[in-house]
């Protein structure tokens, strides 16, 4: 047995300034990078979407022309979708996961600098198509024959390329944080004794390594009748424009669970630490997790149920979307048993973990009436399906990944976020998001179409759309404040000074200093139970009570040493190196993606950008792969 003593070995991260960012491979770094982008994205997004919103204000809006609505609506989906909500659960699952398993970096750090910077220049090259000559516009989905006509070559060509392209980062990084889980655990992390974001992550990169293929490959055939004259897609050469529906959603249906799970792995973290009690049910939320995987493959079809499959495929999808249901109602319950009968803290993280809770229970309930096949086809293409899909990826997935950041805030910064800014955020965030979402439901159910740029007057939509557009402001009001907290808390310094463990947490990270050191632990941990940090500091009594242990006083905590080939207390530590080859492949990369857009005078840009990244993937694998400290 040995103490974590409170000074540290120092290691050097390595360049500091602009270089080091660029060079850097530091899993926490890449997560920082994650979380900077998604936010910065989010703000374009949530631009895009006001706009909307401000042509919809009133009938007959005279903001945006259609043209430009069209662009904008596509590009908000996409951005919120694959800018947005898919790189903040990078950037958490980057953090946090090596942590949260005992490890001191990912499996492939320099893969992981890969992925980050691929996405990184991929969404630039989608909204650099502003500036030549319009952004995509035929929607997030893309649907054919709509995305292969060719009045407007480019704009879905950048739409189609740059998708490709965050389909490639999304995979590598995919299966680095499957490596890094199987391979580098810390010795006793058995797979049930893992933490449950850690669990989530690793459903998530399956999701993506099966269901990306398919959706690469569709965009692969879409390029080939947009560009070479191919007919994958065109019904007057006998082809079916629905196998680019079919490929798309087999992607597109456990993506909604890429962009969840990893949400609901963070409320399910959360929850135990501010009701004082282990997670309710650990094993069922983690099957559960594992099972909505699976069985979210089998319920893409119920996107479809207007284009005329047939009544047994629409009978086969419809119950197979009642079944889904099933093993996030049992999250669900968990996590309220979780609460009931806790010690109850309403600090900040708590009550955005709740708030998800209740707005995603109400986006579940109208997704399962979509598994009704009738009330499906009148819904289909209204304003209830995309109130429905907000209240899942906006009141459940962004509520969640919210909590995380003030749960997780004092670790990556070493002070607190403001509490009652952080209340008067939540408040906000949630009377606007209802505001907001919830008269959408009256509007598609009262017939206002989706994707339609402009309304008649006297259609009884006018009063839902003013509220809804008033909602939407409040959220901008809410997203400031919680803006100006961490501006103010971080960057001006006066947030408190949080420690190791603000929140009396019960998993790995709050051994450790905040922020981390670049090693994460002096010594590999031994682990022994779930909730390893919690049964370090706290036996129970005769009556069951948890008692603190008397030797664990300011921070410091029992561990027992890994005297494995990594590194411990009395020896060097092996870290990865720094290098900019990955940021220099991924440039290259996207210089061919931006070739592509641009055939047949883009085969020089195609042919450098080849160039770049063979030599840049040449110097990356002659590289030394350490640096010992």
């Amino acid at each position: 047995m040995a103490l974590m003593a409170d000074t540290q070995r120092t290691l050097s991260p390595g360049p500091r300034g602009v270089w080091g960012w660029l060079t850097t491979v530091d899993h926490k770094r890449i997560g920082l990078l994650y979380a900077v982008t998604a936010a910065l994205f989010f703000f374009i997004g949530g631009v895009e979407a006001l706009l909307v919103r401000m042509q919809l204000f009133q009938p007959n809006g005279e903001v945006l022309s259609s043209d430009a609505y069209n662009q904008l609506f596509t590009m908000h989906g996409l951005t919120m979708v694959f800018l947005v909500i898919m790189p903040i659960a990078a950037a958490f699952t980057n953090y946090f996961l090596p942590i949260l398993v005992g490890a001191r970096d990912v499996a492939f750090p320099r893969l992981n600098a890969f992925s980050y910077w691929l996405f990184l220049f991929s969404g630039l090259l989608v909204y650099s198509s502003f500036l030549v000559g319009g952004a995509p516009d035929g929607a997030w989905v893309g649907y054919a024959p709509l995305s292969t006509q060719l009045e407007e070559v480019v704009r879905m060509d950048f739409w189609t390329v740059g998708l490709q392209l965050l389909g490639v980062a999304s995979i590598a990084s995919s299966a680095n944080f499957i490596a890094t889980v199987f391979t580098m655990r810390a010795p006793g992390m058995t797979m049930l004794r893992m933490p449950v974001f850690v669990w989530m992550a690793l459903v998530v990169a399956f999701l993506l390594i099966f269901s990306l293929p398919a959706v690469g490959i569709g965009l692969f055939q879409l390029f080939i009748d947009r560009n070479f004259g191919g007919l994958f897609y065109a019904a007057e050469a006998g082809a079916d424009p629905l196998l680019w529906q079919h490929l798309f959603w087999v992607f597109g249906h456990p993506e909604v669970y890429v962009l969840i799970l990893p949400a609901m792995g963070i409320v399910s973290e959360v929850l135990p630490v501010f009701s004082r009690k282990p997670l309710f049910g650990y094993p069922f939320i983690v099957f559960s997790g594992a099972a909505i995987g699976f069985i979210g493959f089998g319920v893409w079809s119920h996107h479809m149920f207007t284009s005329g499959m047939g009544p047994i495929a629409e009978a086969g999808f419809g119950v197979a979307t009642m079944i889904i249901a099933v093993p996030t109602g049992v999250k669900i319950f968990n996590w309220i048993g979780t609460t009931w009968g806790g010690r109850i803290r309403f600090s900040t993280p708590m009550l955005f973990s709740l708030g998800f809770i209740a707005m995603f229970v109400i986006g579940g309930l109208s997704g399962v009436t979509h598994s009704v096949i009738p009330a499906d086809t009148q819904q289909h293409d209204t304003y209830y399906v995309v109130a429905h899909f907000h209240y899942v990826l906006f009141g459940g997935a962004v509520f969640g990944y919210v909590a995380g950041v003030y749960y997780w805030f004092p670790k990556w910064t070493g002070r607190l976020l403001d509490e009652s800014l952080g209340k008067l955020h939540f408040w906000l965030a949630l009377i606007g998001f209802n505001l907001t979402f919830g008269p959408m439901h009256i509007l598609g159910l009262n017939g206002q179409p989706r994707r339609t740029y402009r309304y008649g007057e006297n259609l009884g939509w006018d009063f839902w759309n003013q509220i809804a557009t008033i909602g939407a402001f409040i959220i901008l009001v809410s997203f400031l404040v919680f803006a100006w907290n961490i501006i103010s808390s971080h960057f001006l310094r006066r947030g408190r000074p949080a420690g190791r463990d603000p929140w009396d947490g019960r998993t790995l990270e709050w051994t450790i200093e905040s922020p981390p050191p670049v090693h994460n632990f002096d010594e590999v941990p031994q682990v022994h139970a779930l909730d390893e940090f919690w049964h370090r500091k706290y036996a129970e009594d005769d009556e069951g009570r948890a008692v603190r242990m008397p030797d664990v006083t300011g921070g410091a905590v029992t561990v027992e040493t890994d005297s494995g080939g990594d590194g411990d207390a009395h020896g060097d530590i092996h870290m990865p190196s720094p290098s900019y080859y990955p940021a220099l492949a991924s440039a290259g990369l996207v210089t061919m993606g931006a070739g592509f857009v641009y055939l047949p005078w883009g085969w020089l840009a195609v042919g450098v950008g080849a160039v770049i990244s063979m030599w840049a993937f040449f110097g990356w694998s002659l590289e030394p792969i350490t640096r010992e400290h």
